[in-house]
């Protein structure tokens, strides 16, 4: 029997929930560690902006024990989501195990020859204190620290009245009533911030931007839901992925003319649909040479505002702030007073010892992780949520399972420290050479490779059944429920 561990999950989110029930299911003693008040992460209501609603249909943001409401819309919003994962909580008797307004500061290997990590802990109210754990488990995921730009001439615009936020603190609609906001980024969170903008009553919205990238449509078209194009494994095939046998690569140059008349019959519908030309946000790139994670959805109405100049669309990035304005790169200067800048989050595990982040991540920061799950030069740790896609509820679901299983020594196919080295280099070569799109945020990105990730997965627990009909797999998107059948066929077991 395996030996019963103290694990640390760090982060009650949705890959600490999913790491925290895996874990406890197991037999293992769970403690999660949230700096928040709340669980949640992103979803927990005061760090939600307005009308935020999910980019994946409900059927695919779920865990795999787990549906939405029947009553949720197709893509739920923040407050909905959050019950959700409340409920996921209680369902699994996960809210007692939570210390909230709790931080990590830093960690260490313990000193007493044992297996696993101290942690120097700290509360909301200063209090300090450290913990050993056998087992860690960074479930923070993608966005936990903010990236906070700075700009010359921020006091002076701040002086005369002006506000600089963060997106994730634009929380009340009423905050941009009569104001003249300037929005930079263009990631899905800025187009839903400028059109939220718009609706709430701000005096001028402007969004400035590096470069514009496609998006894709709720419905392509107006009639197909886009997880019938970009979300089946059909689809996936397009792209040519790791590891590919010759006979495979053989069938992609055969079929490049037909793959490459695809794309541009699709570049051709969304510049039509989405108003591309006449706005002049066509992108430059290929679509099918950026689809990765940053690949947002389309906000509902922002390019129809785009069109008819409710929102202007400035190319550029911020310079300076001056007093009731703003000094974009380019010269050109905004009336603004207020900035929401939408830019994004910081990557990285800072309380990990520095010896250990040099073997996480590589000078050119991309991450050394096997599965983008676990590093086999540091032990007893591993990552939940770090394998980023489309549908990342089932990717943190599968990750902890996987997780769980290589804490334990359960892995049907546990790799060799070796085995997991000459991988982790094999993929960093795939993603620095052949396919560039995929070292998008540390590499640490699963689309639009969901299946094939998700196949690896449950092959290395062991599961005896890993495919629906040939036609469900490859012409539907991934089913929780079909995953959850996986996982039961996958060995069992308790520790002691």
């Amino acid at each position: 029997m395996t030996k019963r561990k103290h694990v640390c999950v760090i982060g009650a989110g949705v890959s600490g929930l999913a790491a925290a029930r895996s874990f406890k299911k197991r037999g293992h003693r769970v403690t999660v560690l949230e700096r928040s008040h709340e669980l949640g992460g992103v979803w927990e209501p005061s760090r939600s902006y307005p009308d935020v609603q999910t980019q994946s249909p409900k059927d695919l943001y779920r865990y795999t024990d787990k549906a939405m409401p029947k009553d949720f819309p197709e893509w739920p919003k923040g407050p909905q989501v959050f019950s959700y994962l409340s409920d996921y909580a209680d369902d699994h008797g996960l809210r007692p195990l939570i210390r909230f307004n709790t931080s990590v500061s830093a960690m260490r290997r313990r000193d007493d020859g044992k297996p696993g990590w101290e942690l120097d802990l700290e509360t909301a109210n200063g209090e300090k204190t450290s913990e050993t754990f056998d087992f860690v488990a960074v479930c923070t995921g993608q966005f936990s620290e903010k990236n906070i730009l700075t700009h010359p001439g921020q006091e002076e615009f701040e002086a005369v009245g002006g506000a600089v936020i963060h997106s994730s603190e634009y929380t009340d609609p009423a905050m941009v009533k009569g104001r003249d906001v300037t929005v930079l980024g263009f990631s899905k969170s800025a187009t839903d911030i400028a059109v939220s903008a718009v609706r709430s009553g701000a005096r001028s919205v402007t969004i400035v931007y590096l470069e514009s990238v496609w998006r894709i449509p709720y419905f392509v078209g107006g009639l197909i839901n886009f997880k019938r194009i970009l979300y089946i494994r059909a689809q996936e095939k397009m792209f040519p992925g790791w590891s590919l046998s010759g006979f495979a690569r053989f069938n992609h140059a055969v079929a490049r003319p037909f793959i490459w008349a695809h794309w541009r019959a699709l570049e051709a519908l969304l510049t039509v649909q989405l108003k591309l030309n006449k706005t002049g946000l066509k992108p430059k790139e290929p679509i099918e040479g950026g689809v990765n994670c940053s690949v947002p959805i389309a906000t509902p109405g922002f390019f129809e505002m785009v069109a008819d100049g409710r929102i202007k669309a400035v190319q550029g990035t911020f310079a300076s702030y001056e007093p009731g304005a703003i000094r974009l790169t380019g010269g050109e200067v905004i009336k603004s007073d207020m900035a929401i800048l939408a830019v994004g989050w910081k990557l990285g595990v800072p309380y990990l010892p520095a010896e250990y982040r040099e073997k996480l991540v590589e000078p050119d920061g991309q991450y050394r992780l096997y599965r983008l799950i676990a590093n086999p030069d540091i032990p007893d740790l591993g990552f939940v949520g770090f394998n980023s896609s489309f549908c990342t509820v089932l990717c943190a679901d599968l990750a902890a399972e996987w997780l769980v299983r290589y804490a334990d020594g359960k892995l049907t196919k546990q790799p060799t420290p070796e085995e997991m080295r000459a991988n982790m280099d094999m993929m960093l070569h795939w993603r620095r050479n052949e396919r560039p799109a995929a070292k998008i945020y540390g590499g640490l990105c699963v689309a639009p490779y969901h299946f094939k990730h998700f196949d690896e997965l449950i092959d290395d627990m062991g599961a005896r059944v890993k495919r629906r009909n040939p036609l469900a797999e490859n012409l539907s998107p991934p089913d929780a429920d079909a995953y959850a059948r996986y996982l039961r066929s996958a060995p069992d077991y308790q520790v002691a």
